[in-house]
């Protein structure tokens, strides 16, 4: 246990804001407290993390607590073992900070995950805001059966490829596709989409979720063709269609 809040020893998934949003917008009170008692963090970035930390305590102690990055940069080869010994050797709670919304979910904060549940550790997932379901509860999509693609190939002809592929998989599973872009891609990717897909493919875009440029719709391909352009380059954008 540790002294600060009597929380439990244990891994657990912290969900940060997704841009600007204020805490109290998207994270319960809880979670603050469970923050406040944990030293060592697992993040995707240290200047992110910080900045979360701070904007749950502006006097949170900083120089007292250890960060160790793990991001897609980290090597996949890296010998990662050792990386839970705070809380594998002394009992002491830790937490992994994704630089936006929830935590090993398209995020490589979920290899640490791995190794916790190998060697038998309590992982404990804090409740914050996930893209990626939000987009899916505002689509009016099928929420039974749905597959989220991370990101697809950014080659022309490729790209073009696999978004056929998962639109076949619409009509033959009656599966919703999920994917994203880097955002200064955004307005590529609907490009290809709209060239792509079939007329009565339903498209929905679901982008700035939860800040103040949030943007949801969805309609056919065919609809999309007729409208204007949403504003969506370099915010991050949940893509999915469905038939």
């Amino acid at each position: 246990m540790t002294n600060e809040t009597n929380i439990q020893s244990a891994l657990y998934l912290i969900p940060c804001t997704m841009g600007e949003t204020p805490n109290n917008q998207v994270l319960p009170d809880y979670n603050s407290q469970v923050v406040k008692g944990i030293r060592h963090f697992i993040v995707e970035s240290r200047k992110s993390a910080v900045r979360f930390l701070i904007s749950v305590d502006k006097d949170f102690p900083i120089d007292d607590c250890t960060f160790t990055e793990l991001s897609e940069h980290t090597d996949a080869k890296q010998d990662l073992s050792k990386i839970l010994t705070p809380l594998e050797k002394n009992r002491q709670p830790m937490g992994i900070i994704s630089d936006a919304g929830c935590p090993c979910i398209g995020d490589p904060g979920a290899r640490a995950v791995e190794i916790a549940q190998k060697k038998n550790l309590r992982v404990v997932p804090l409740v914050g805001p996930n893209s990626m379901i939000m987009a899916l509860m505002c689509s009016g999509f099928n929420g039974q059966n749905f597959a989220f693609n991370g990101y697809l190939p950014v080659k022309n002809g490729e790209r073009e490829g696999k978004i056929k592929q998962l639109e076949n998989k619409v009509y033959k599973e009656n599966q919703t596709q999920l994917f994203i872009e880097a955002p200064y891609r955004n307005d590529k990717m609907l490009e290809a989409l709209l060239k792509t897909l079939r007329a009565e493919t339903r498209l929905c875009i679901a982008a700035g979720l939860t800040t103040s440029q949030e943007f949801a719709v969805t309609k056919t391909v065919a609809e999309w063709k007729k409208t204007k352009k949403p504003e969506i380059n370099k915010i991050p954008a949940i893509f999915l269609i469905y038939k």
